[in-house]
């Protein structure tokens, strides 16, 4: 299944299809018991799926036999046991995806020519996700964090080995010891090449990294690295061999006191633009200058959601199967935020109570 989205992925996902391009869309859940219900709902909506299809003129036998085997290919790579809050399946013509969402979206089947993004865009959002790069001398492994885990990333190379046995045996016995091992020049490229690898990463996938490792090694990482220099820092050792649990446990208070920091940061940037009349809250005017291209900064709760629909004036409340109901306008309204290159924010449910949930700096 797939779970970190590059905007060269997104771009992919996005380009048109042959006729049908099918999403498919459903809540899962993490733990029991609410996740016992997961397997037959999914089941179900890849089933109203296939009806669709064969319910559709405009899909030809041939390819509605190619569709419906993706759709089945999919289901059969679901892994219910590491499901997050939300699925989306991806099936078209000759290929299918699978998508693991960290936030919850409305069950629904979509027949077009391109894929429904915008739950996975804003998904993506939600998680706040970030790096850690555990350094030792000898191994130098990258860890993708998001929400309550993370995991071991193979990106830009990582992990990073070496041996650290001494190539020149007879160097000991000239100086009497070896030096420090983070004093050692192998050392210094090894971890310079580390920095290097990292700095690439974040120009494709940019987020918040922090470093680990002990004293020495953040100390070497200060004097020799370009963006680990620049990283938030956590002196602790041994999570270069560690497992996911344990970084987990190292990193995450770190990563909370950094979470308030910025969550500070976007309650005065708010509060500034109320002072200058470039503020917007509530959906009705938010989705009006999203798609006007307006917003620059966006806040919104992180289990926000509204069933809406367009009168013609304003959005009013809907019920979700209504006609010509938009069942996740807040997914909408961040992933158009996204495309006109605004910030958003995803904060704690209740931080924005006075704001409808939703609220906005805009450009002008």
């Amino acid at each position: 299944m797939e779970h970190a989205l590059s905007p060269a992925t997104l771009a992919e996902l996005r380009r048109p299809r042959p006729y049908p391009a099918v999403s498919v869309l459903t809540p899962t859940h993490r733990r029991k018991p609410e996740n016992a219900q997961d397997a037959v709902r999914l089941r179900n909506v890849v089933a109203e799926a296939k009806k669709r299809l064969e319910a559709d003129p405009a899909v030809t036998r041939e390819r509605r036999t190619d569709v419906v085997a993706q759709l089945d290919q999919a289901l059969a790579e679901v892994d219910l046991a590491h499901a997050e809050d939300g699925l989306a399946i991806f099936a078209a013509p000759g290929e299918h995806q699978v998508w693991t969402l960290a936030r919850t979206v409305p069950e629904r089947v979509v027949v077009s020519d391109t894929f429904l993004t915008r739950n996975l865009v804003a998904a993506q959002a939600s998680e706040r996700p970030f790096w850690v790069l555990s350094v030792s001398a000898d191994r130098i492994t990258l860890w993708n964090g998001g929400p309550e885990r993370v995991v071991e990333s193979h990106a830009g190379g990582f992990p990073m080995t070496r041996s650290l046995d001494d190539p020149d045996p007879e160097r000991q016995e000239r100086v009497g010891d070896l030096p420090s091992t983070f004093r050692d020049e192998q050392t210094r490229h090894f971890l310079r090449d580390a920095d290097t690898a990292v700095s690439a990463l974040l120009r494709e996938h940019p987020r918040t990294l922090y470093v680990t490792g002990e004293t020495a090694a953040l100390s070497l990482v200060d004097e020799i690295g370009t963006v680990t220099r620049n990283a938030e820092h956590l002196v602790h050792g041994g999570l270069a061999h560690a497992s996911p649990d344990a970084v987990w446990q190292a990193v995450r208070l770190l990563v909370a006191a950094h979470d308030r920091k910025v969550a500070d940061g976007v309650a005065a940037e708010l509060e500034n633009a109320r002072g200058r009349k470039d503020y917007a809250a509530g959906l009705d005017e938010l989705w009006r200058s999203a798609t006007e291209g307006r917003v620059r900064m966006l806040a919104v709760e992180e289990n926000y959601r509204a069933t809406v629909r367009d009168d013609g004036d304003h959005l009013v409340p809907a019920d979700s199967g209504d006609l010509d109901a938009r069942e996740d306008i807040v997914d909408e309204i961040v992933e158009q935020c996204l495309e006109t290159g605004a910030e958003v924010r995803f904060l704690t449910d209740g931080a924005l109570a006075d704001s409808e949930r939703i609220a906005g700096v805009l450009r002008y």
